[in-house]
């Protein structure tokens, strides 16, 4: 369910007054715990650490992602992947592969 027209964008009262005190080409990082805030344009240009759960990972605001929320750009989750034994054998194969095809051959020397 998304907010009410009515009552606009949620944005966190305290994340924009950090925002306020910081200058546009400053490269410091604004630590927020504040997931659910939207991104406004006055973010713009600004370094924010957003909390993931466990640590806060640094988002570079830019213009694409004004309407977005923080939280979007913060996974929580790390993605483990599928397949056990068998498909780390088939991604060895496959990378030694590409190693053998990659190497070049040395020509050889010409006799006279």
């Amino acid at each position: 369910m998304s907010r009410s027209l009515k009552k606009g964008p949620f944005t966190d009262p305290k994340l924009l007054k950090k925002l306020g005190r910081l200058k546009a080409g400053d490269r410091t990082v604004i630590k927020t715990w504040s997931r659910d805030s939207v991104i406004t344009p006055e973010m713009v240009g600004f370094t924010i650490g957003v909390h993931n759960g466990r640590t806060h990972l640094p988002v570079y605001i830019v213009e694409n992602m004004v309407g977005h929320r923080l939280g979007e750009f913060s996974p929580t989750r790390k993605f483990v992947r599928h397949g056990g034994r068998i498909q780390k054998e088939a991604e060895a194969a496959a990378a030694a592969a590409a190693a053998t095809a990659t190497k070049v051959a040395k020509p050889a020397e010409e006799t006279k």
